[in-house]
């Protein structure tokens, strides 16, 4: 018999002695327990940078309250438009804004950006260039909703889409430093939003984002592993496991995933004998992995070896999201684990 794929949440256990999960499957942050987090970080970046830049507006598909853009409404209610459950009309809407100078900010769900209204955002904002930002809610597995909320292949569909930059932030203080920067970058963007509680990760580092540029986070004599959005925070928790077990990690974090940072992408992987990991929010297809080997491939550049942690080429189950991300391999001790048999193969 088969079994369905819609799990109750408190279902999901793993037996034993382990705590039961009950995180619901649209679950509004992927903190853990101890871990500090700031709410709605791109609502209020976006609230406070328009108060000094009139010609930012925000749009929403009645998202708004799911996408932390409810902040900017209350914060400046004339500058906002509702547009319905309506994503085309949305993009089309946005594109004529920013012929008319005014910088719109649009928010949807990922899913509904990348394929309900693909070709709109390709013909009415990139092919013209227009200044519109798209930010998009639930990326990759930031949901248990199942596949019609799950966005695990839409950097592989915006990839290759020309004029387009794409942009992964890891944690909240990296999606606050981004969107004034993104404001002053002429040209449209889709960013990966996470939203809610979002964790405070690399303040820890003293990390500061630039758009296009790589950073090495922490460096590693025996692997490094490249990521974006939440799986660098994934990274820098494995990579402080692994050190107790005598492996020293690097996490080389790739913010921009167009235009890639190649430069620093090839310096790191020369680095001779090391795994290369590339750990990515994303269907295995056409993401970031894909990216950092064809360029590795280009440039003749040969790792010890190369590896990738990604979503598999499947829709995904749905259910509680800490489950979901054990089961897929996104958990930090999934992240763990598989660094350490490669490293042992």
């Amino acid at each position: 018999m088969r079994r369905s794929k819609y799990v109750r949440p408190e279902h999901l256990t793993h037996g034993g002695d382990r705590p039961r999960l009950t995180t619901s499957a649209m679950i509004a942050s992927i903190a853990g327990a101890d871990q500090p987090t700031k709410p709605a970080p791109f609502g209020h970046a976006l609230a406070d940078l328009a108060s000094r830049d009139d010609r930012i507006v925000g749009l929403s598909a009645d998202l708004a309250k799911y996408t932390d853009l409810h902040v900017f409404r209350a914060a400046h209610p004339d500058r906002f438009y509702q547009m319905g459950m309506a994503e085309q009309l949305l993009m089309m809407s946005a594109a004529g804004m920013a012929r008319e100078g005014f910088q719109p900010w649009v928010t949807t769900y990922a899913v509904f950006a990348s394929r309900r209204a693909y070709d709109f955002v390709c013909l009415a904002i990139a092919e013209e260039r227009l200044d519109v930002k798209i930010v998009c809610a639930l990326p990759g597995l930031t949901t248990g909703y199942g596949p019609s909320h799950q966005a695990t292949e839409d950097i592989a569909m915006f990839r290759g889409m020309p004029n387009l930059t794409i942009v992964d932030p890891c944690d909240a203080s990296e999606i606050e430093q981004a969107v004034p920067v993104l404001s002053a970058h002429r040209g449209p963007v889709y960013m990966r939003l996470l939203r809610g509680n979002v964790p405070l990760v690399l303040d820890e580092y003293g990390y500061r984002f630039e758009l296009g540029k790589a950073k090495l986070i922490r460096d590693g004599r025996d692997t490094l592993i490249i990521s974006s959005g939440l799986m660098t925070m994934r990274a820098l928790e494995a990579a402080k496991h692994l050190e107790k077990d005598g492996v020293d990690a690097g996490v080389l974090h790739v913010a921009t995933i167009k235009p890639l940072d190649e430069e620093t992408i090839l310096a790191e992987c020369s680095k001779q004998n090391r795994l290369v990991v590339v750990a990515e929010n994303h269907t295995l297809i056409g993401g970031l992995g894909e990216a950092v080997a064809a360029t590795l491939m280009r440039s003749d550049v040969r790792p010890t070896a190369f590896r990738q942690i990604a979503l598999p080429d499947e829709f995904l189950e749905a259910g509680a999201l800490p489950t979901l991300h054990e089961r897929y391999g996104l958990s930090t001790s999934r992240v763990e684990a598989a660094v350490k048999s490669w490293l042992n193969e």
